[in-house]
């Protein structure tokens, strides 16, 4: 097999429009850590499962394998700078005020969309990052605003009529589903 161009690769794989993530948890001495993901998904409705993945070169990696929980904040189009800081975690600060602690313990920034809080579910090796599944114990939509979406390597939005019309607020999705998808 012949060797695979890693940035055509990269490239292709850009074309695919994803949201943007916040992944927080606590560290050992209960500081805040926290990295931007686009490699966020849901899994599984029953039991309710998602997924992120960490790239082994990351400087939190350790931290987010030695814990047991995280906090998912899933971003809204005006927080491209926050976004923007968590992307390099070791130059992050976190500011007090800019979030809250979740029932679990973990940071939820405040103006995000939408916050799902975890326990560590398993691990698994994904190539040169590291797959980390939750089962999610909390989650609430915080905005109706429009998500910040990243698609070939730059930021932007996405709106669109049928968004009007939200899923229930009962945390169901009985009103906002594609039959034969996933």
């Amino acid at each position: 097999m012949a060797a695979i161009d890693t940035r055509a690769l990269r490239n292709i794989l850009g074309c695919y429009a994803t949201g943007v993530a916040i992944i927080t948890t606590r560290a050992a001495n209960g500081q805040h850590v926290a990295v931007t993901v686009n490699s966020f998904s849901s899994v599984s409705l029953d039991p309710p499962l998602v997924l992120f993945s960490l790239a082994r070169k990351a400087n939190v990696l350790e931290t987010f394998m030695q814990a047991d929980r995280f906090a998912v904040n899933i971003l809204a189009h005006e927080q491209q700078a926050l976004s923007n800081m968590f992307a390099k975690p070791s130059t992050a600060i976190f500011a007090e005020g800019s979030y809250s602690v979740g029932l679990g313990g973990c940071a939820l920034f405040g103006n995000s969309l939408a916050h799902l809080e975890c326990t560590k579910a398993s691990e698994a090796d994904g190539g040169d990052h590291v797959i980390f599944l939750g089962h999610v114990t909390h989650f609430h939509r915080c905005a109706a605003t429009q998500p910040l979406v990243f698609y070939s390597g730059s930021y932007g939005t996405y709106s669109r009529d049928q968004w009007s019309k939200l899923p229930p607020s009962d945390g169901s999705l009985s009103e906002f589903s594609v039959t034969g998808w996933g």
